[in-house]
């Protein structure tokens, strides 16, 4: 090889191991649905987030795999099918038996922090927490040097090690290191389960942004009848979306002020639909459909895919923008490859929440939904402490206590049992109302979404029910302070399953 050949291949291999690694930055927002203005919400503003999809990519088809806290985020942060790994039943593992992941994989920050990054997760503020609230700073240190103080969310469902997170910020990383943060905000749980809670949320709207959103303006699904609780809960869950976007603004602003804003790819997300009758723990889009959108070098600006992605996707895209190997097996697909091909289908499913047992299983298409209900003899709205003490469904069961619900109301939510299965055309019935599994002409769309499912529940190794072992195990936990409610529950559990129900 001549001299220059040699010098010239030397140079451009020095030049890239020496090109600076992307930051990774994730916000991943609670309990929150599409509702910003990038995707067609009206009622509020959300500039930020808008200007996240104006200068980057929108996708406007992203679901998650499970519609509730910890099984979806053990799926993000592993890039795995919660189903796959035994991380799918909500709050699992926290009694004496515990869930370990399968061997070969690991959280994606270990794999970050493997290759060099600052790992952090924290609300991207420092001196504000999770809700965007002031707190006061370590005694005798400035807020921004605590880098080491209280981590944001994680609630995995099985055993991780601490260390995968250098700290709660990415103000402790050494010199020129880059940084993988994961910004984790409150999002629609700052709205409240009482109607008082709600009102104080509406006062710091107008006091942080100058007004709160009027209920009497806000657009309810279909099957919620607009009572006045219901109204004033939505437009708290509306300021709450406002709220966040406030937050995620100062955020980047806080990247641009430090020069890295342009070096950062940047992901929003939440981790799953807004908590009400038909959203959080359930499968339909007001459940399942979320905001993903991803700004960052190299991508283009002002794009929108309309392919179907799944959110533990977010796990191979930012491995891949690193230069960090996707390891082998990962269920998480790289979006931005430019080998990529588009899912012809994404999966998603629901399991016990709390002490409420249940088993869901679905599947997307370009044109339908198919759910499965594999206990359709119990009621959609089953017995669960943690959503019965909401002041939406309360409000909910006094008007079918009192007969004055509307009849798709009364079908969707009240029934004494559920189809097995359903089927619906989600693109032209928004909310999902017109069940479609017994009609002959999508006989076919059916059968071919059933084996559909089959497949994926075989070739991913879903893990089904969980044993009475391990539900007693959690449970115990659960019953550690005194809960009648879920004692009750408990119980009623535990006789419907004796009975085949």
């Amino acid at each position: 090889m001549k001299a220059w050949v040699l010098c010239l291949f030397l140079a451009v291999a020095v030049s890239a191991a020496a090109a600076p690694r992307p930051n990774i930055l994730w916000f991943v927002v609670d309990d929150m649905s599409a509702d910003f203005g990038c995707y067609g919400q009206t009622l509020i503003r959300t500039p930020h987030v808008d200007r996240l999809a104006r200068e980057g990519v929108r996708f406007t088809r992203a679901y998650i795999t499970a519609p509730v806290c910890s099984p979806s985020r053990s799926a993000m942060i592993t890039g795995m099918y919660q189903t796959t790994i035994g991380a799918h039943h909500h709050r699992s593992g926290r009694g004496q038996l515990k869930i370990h992941l399968p061997d070969g994989i690991e959280p994606v920050p270990a794999l970050f922090r493997k290759a060099g990054y600052w790992t952090c997760i924290g609300s991207g503020l420092p001196g504000f927490d999770h809700r965007g609230v002031a707190v006061p700073a370590p005694k005798g240190k400035a807020a921004a040097a605590d880098p080491k103080g209280r981590l944001g969310k994680t609630d995995y469902n099985f055993e991780w090690d601490a260390s995968i997170y250098d700290g709660a910020d990415w103000a402790g990383r050494g010199k020129d290191q880059p940084f993988f943060m994961q910004v984790q905000l409150h999002g629609g749980k700052l709205r409240a389960d009482s109607l008082e809670g709600n009102r104080a949320l509406a006062q710091r709207a107008r006091e942080e942004l100058g007004s709160a959103v009027d209920p009497t303006a806000v657009a309810l699904p279909p099957y919620y009848p607009r009572d006045p609780v219901l109204l004033e809960d939505w437009a708290a869950y509306l300021d709450s979306v406002r709220l966040t976007d406030a937050h995620v603004g100062r955020v980047l602003e806080r990247l641009e002020k430090e020069g890295m804003l342009e070096s950062t790819l940047v992901l929003f997300m939440t981790d799953h639909g807004i908590s009400h009758a038909r959203g959080k723990q359930f499968l339909y889009d007001e459940g399942a459909h979320i905001p993903f959108v991803v700004r960052g070098p190299g991508l283009p600006r002002g794009a929108v895919r309309e392919d179907l992605v799944e959110h533990l996707d977010m796990a191979a895209l930012s491995l891949a923008a690193a230069g960090i190997p996707i390891p082998a097996g990962m269920q998480a697909r790289d979006v931005f490859a430019k080998d990529y091909r588009p899912r012809e289908a994404v999966f998603a499913a629901r399991d016990r929440c709390d002490e409420t047992v249940e088993r869901i299983r679905s599947v997307r298409t370009d044109r339908y939904l198919y759910i499965r209900n594999f206990l359709p003899k119990r009621p959609h709205l089953q017995p669960n402490a943690y959503k019965d003490k909401k002041a939406i469904v309360v409000a909910l069961r006094a008007a079918h206590a009192a007969g004055t619900l509307p009849e798709v109301s009364e079908r969707l939510l009240f029934a004494p049992e559920r189809p097995a299965e359903e089927l619906y055309e989600y693109g032209k019935d928004r909310w999902q109302v017109t069940n479609l599994a017994a009609d002959p002409a999508h006989r076919a769309a059916l059968e071919d979404h059933r084996a559909r499912l089959d497949r994926w529940i075989a070739e991913s190794r879903d893990r089904g029910p969980e044993s009475e072992a391990m539900y007693d195990s959690d449970m115990a936990e659960y019953l550690k302070r005194p809960n009648p409610d879920v004692e009750r529950n408990i119980a009623l559990m535990k006789r419907w399953a004796a009975e085949g129900k």
